[in-house]
């Protein structure tokens, strides 16, 4: 006990100053960010129209609110000479960035973070307006995830990106081996718009705090939000001394995103397969890393032995997220058949009670979806499952929408008898639809869930943990929710990604993190200069004649499974180095 107590003490005093710095207000600058150009006072501004969207494309990026059509504004399409330019300033100030400490960007992230929880309502509110989606669903998808992040890193983003040491091996005994993890240069992002926050913050926190440059090109159903939280990010950054232009958005179209992939160091692309293909085939051409988070079509398992009404209440959540407008939304729900009556019945009198309508009047459970005509690809999906067989047996409402802006909403819909020959059960939707099937055995529903093309989450219900996380293992996706959905993207220690048509590669967590850095291995001399590495004699040039019977023992010694055999060999090592070898006679006799 004696020799215990001082560290109990020592311990114990750590944890005491832990607990009193926390107490301690951080020197944290506020920043102020102009905003006068997004905020809705109510009062009509001097552009303000309904908009009609195009279906051509132009040299301008327009934007307007789903939930009204009003018109937002536009944004240029940047052409590949301007994305390259901007680039380049990316990269000139990436080179200053990189020598500074994890203390200024630590700084950085304390100064957004203050911003973000005093700004709360704007962030959101923006967010609502350019992408149709209600406050809480902002709040949830948007702020928590983004503080989250934030928190981890302060928290634990440089102890991951500190240099590792390694083993080094049997026969480097004499040497120290470590991983080191540099600034790659330039990352460039293009995301997608149903998070158009967090999707923006994620990779900039990412690639900043290890110490890149970033260009982001937001999505073209986002511009308008996009083009005002990057000032947020470079406010922020200005605040600590950080170099002008590390941080920049673009807008655009295809062009534009190509021209930015062939011109920085690493890619990450949240999108369709579609268009992440297109980007792979593209940066071949450079040969830079990509990571791609392509979307999914997750399984929801519902076993036998649950609380039917709590999980029906978690399963809506989990079909309707953020509007329908997903990320890693559920798509299919498999219920076991003892309960698969009582679940439907449980479900559709929750989605009955649902409603949808402009998302910043706080009366609605559901805003507008996002994307031009994206509710006619909806209910495309809806009618081939009727067609072959499947049945509503519920849905919602919407109520309060001006005659412009009736197309931008989609009520929730439940459907039963679906099958794995209907596209709904096999085309990713992005929509408030709850199609639901029974399985009979754990085998079944494994079957049914790996029945698809992508492999990004799932969600798996029971009354016994261990039946759930035997299920869970089975299914081949990136990421699994044991009895809850999409807890794991509130743990940003977890890395997020899938197989399959969903991608490859991870964000966040440590994997994310190290994903933006060049990973360099080095070795030198444990002992230097003491002890210098030296070619053995009986391999340097000329090589000796038992050049070879030397290699042969020497391996033996190293890893030869008997000991006996491998003292032997290592007597014979020792012998050869100490007798006087003659070089191999390079004539040879005929």
């Amino acid at each position: 006990m004696a020799f215990w107590w001082p560290l109990i003490v020592i311990a114990f005093a750590y944890v005491i100053c832990k607990f009193l710095l926390m107490l301690i207000p951080s020197n944290v600058p506020s920043i102020d960010v102009d905003a006068s150009d997004v905020i809705d006072d109510g009062h009509p501004k001097e552009n303000s129209f309904i908009y009609i969207p195009s279906r051509r494309q132009t040299d301008k990026v327009q934007c307007y609110e789903p939930a009204t059509m009003k018109y937002l504004g536009y944004f240029p399409a940047l052409k590949p000479d301007e994305v390259k330019e901007r680039v380049a300033q990316v990269r000139k100030s990436q080179v200053v960035w990189a020598k500074g400490s994890f203390k200024q960007r630590r700084q950085f992230l304390r100064v957004l973070l203050k911003y973000i929880l005093e700004h709360q309502d704007l962030i959101c509110e923006v967010s609502s307006r350019d992408t149709g989606k209600t406050m809480v669903d902002a709040s949830m998808g948007e702020i928590m995830t983004t503080c989250e992040k934030i928190t981890w890193l302060l928290s634990e983003g440089e102890k991951w990106l500190k240099p590792e040491h390694r083993s080094c091996g049997r026969s480097m005994l004499h040497k120290t081996a470590k991983v080191e993890f540099h600034p790659l240069g330039v990352v460039g992002a293009i995301v997608s718009w149903n998070y158009p926050f967090h999707n923006l913050f994620n990779p900039v926190l990412a690639a900043v705090f290890s110490g890149n440059g970033i260009v982001v090109k937001v999505s073209e159903h986002a511009s308008w939000s996009g083009c005002f939280y990057v000032r947020i990010l470079q406010s922020a950054l200005a605040a600590v001394g950080a170099p002008e232009n590390l941080v920049e958005v673009i807008t655009g179209f295809a062009e534009t995103g190509e021209a930015l992939v062939s011109s920085v160091d690493k890619m990450i692309f949240v999108g369709s397969p579609g268009v992440g293909k297109m980007i792979m085939r593209k940066a071949a051409d450079t040969l830079i890393p990509v990571t791609l988070e392509l979307g999914g079509k997750d399984p929801f398992i519902v076993c036998e032995d649950v609380d039917v009404p709590h999980v029906a209440q978690v399963a809506v959540r989990a079909a309707l997220q953020s509007s329908g407008q997903n990320c890693a939304g559920a798509e299919r729900f498999y219920v076991h058949k003892d309960v698969y009556s009582a679940f439907v019945a449980a479900v559709v009198k929750i989605v009955k009670s649902v409603t949808a309508g402009p998302p910043q009047s706080g009366k609605y459970d559901m805003g507008a979806i996002c994307m031009q005509d994206h509710s006619e690809r909806l209910q495309s999906l809806i009618n081939d499952a009727l067609d072959k067989g499947a049945e509503i047996v519920g849905g919602g409402s919407v109520r309060n929408i001006s005659e412009g802006a009736v197309d931008q909403y989609f009520p929730p819909t439940v459907i039963v008898n679906v099958n794995h020959q209907m596209r709904l059960m096999q085309e990713e939707a992005f929509g408030p639809i709850m199609p639901i099937m029974k399985f009979s055995s754990d085998e079944e529903a494994i079957r049914l869930a790996n029945d698809s093309k992508y492999g990004l989450g799932c969600a798996v219900f029971s009354g016994s943990q261990r039946r759930a996380r035997f299920i869970a293992s089975q299914l081949h996706c990136g990421v699994a929710a044991i009895n809850d959905f999409a807890s794991n993207y509130m743990c940003q220690s977890l890395p997020f990604g899938g197989v399959k048509d969903s991608g490859f590669g991870r964000f966040a967590g440590v994997e994310g993190l190290r994903a933006c850095c060049l990973v360099k291995s080095v070795v030198e001399d444990r002992w230097w200069p003491l002890i210098k590495t030296k070619i053995p004699k009986p391999i340097q040039y000329p090589v000796a004649e038992n050049a070879f019977e030397f290699q042969q023992s020497l391996v033996e010694a190293l890893y030869g499974f008997n000991v006996w055999d491998r003292l032997r060999a290592l007597v014979n090592v020792l012998k050869m180095l100490t007798e006087q070898n003659s070089p191999v006679n390079t004539k040879r006799s005929d």
